[in-house]
């Protein structure tokens, strides 16, 4: 059984995410735990009368939204074609990072799920931050489900790398998973710097990765750091790329691809997820 968190604000962006993982997740036995966060501020001396005049009509309010965030877990359940899909509804009154801090632990949580806007579009927004910060301080694997994605199929999957890092067990053994999941061929692209070739220890990590992937169909390819986002743009449509994998400690390529594009013509991943790997 894989446990699932999907944090929502009941917008459109994440009522799509929560369909995307409904589909991508089809034929496995999930909980799915749907979580919204009641944001809180720290009150001044003057504030604490004025809030506490308002305490009948904040319980109102934190009423409704467990009424709305149990409707929305109906829904869900109606959508489902999988019997083995359970959704349960958490309403925390934190901040976004520390309920899911919380939550991954408490739930065992195998995958995050968050939806976002897409890149041209996020620039600046709150749910830019927050999918930055999740991926940089919550070590758990995350898919990012762009605001226009939609499933069809797993058809190739792209990991991301400059071939410096040892791949510890964990990136390895989710990488798998998600290969099999969806019997998907891995397209290995290497972030190159221009006029470079491989050091020795960099020639070592790609032998690795060939020998670990011998029995599932993979490839290697290149890109240069030139025009880097559209090197990359081009490599999603000529492979036809339905995910894009990356390790999370690659925190300066995840906020060039994802989250602050240098190239603001570059579009591929308003439709194409990303799955950030912890070590």
């Amino acid at each position: 059984m894989m446990n699932i968190l999907i944090p929502t604000d009941f917008s459109e962006n994440a009522q799509n995410a929560i369909a995307y993982a409904l589909a991508y997740f089809s034929d496995v036995a999930v909980n799915f735990y749907i979580l919204h966060v009641s944001h809180t501020h720290t009150s001044t001396k003057e504030e604490e009368q004025e809030l506490f005049s308002d305490f009948d009509t904040e319980m109102q309010t934190v009423q409704s939204t467990s009424a709305t965030l149990r409707e929305e877990i109906r829904k869900y359940q109606i959508r489902s074609q999988n019997p083995a899909h359970s959704f349960f509804p958490l309403h925390e009154n934190l901040n976004l990072l520390e309920a899911i801090r919380k939550n991954v632990i408490e739930k065992e949580i195998d995958y995050i799920l968050m939806g976002t806007k897409g890149t041209t579009k996020i620039n600046g927004g709150e749910m830019g931050s927050n999918t930055c910060d999740v991926i940089t301080k919550v070590k758990c694997p995350i898919l990012v489900i762009p605001e226009n994605a939609k499933f069809n199929g797993i058809k190739n999957i792209a990991f991301l790398t400059d071939y410096n890092c040892i791949y510890r067990n964990k990136i390895i053994t989710r990488l798998s998973e998600t290969l099999d999941l969806h019997r998907s061929p891995l397209r290995v692209l290497h972030i190159k710097a221009q006029n470079t070739g491989l050091t020795a220890a960099q020639t070592d990590n790609k032998g690795f990765l060939h020998y670990f992937f011998k029995d599932k169909k993979h490839s290697f390819h290149f890109v240069e750091n030139k025009d880097l986002e559209i090197g990359i743009q081009d490599f999603v449509e000529t492979w036809d790329i339905s995910l894009v994998s990356i390790v999370a400690k690659n925190l300066n390529l995840i906020q060039r691809l994802l989250l602050r594009p240098a190239v603001k013509s570059v579009s591929y991943s308003v439709n194409v997820p990303f799955l950030v790997l912890h070590e």
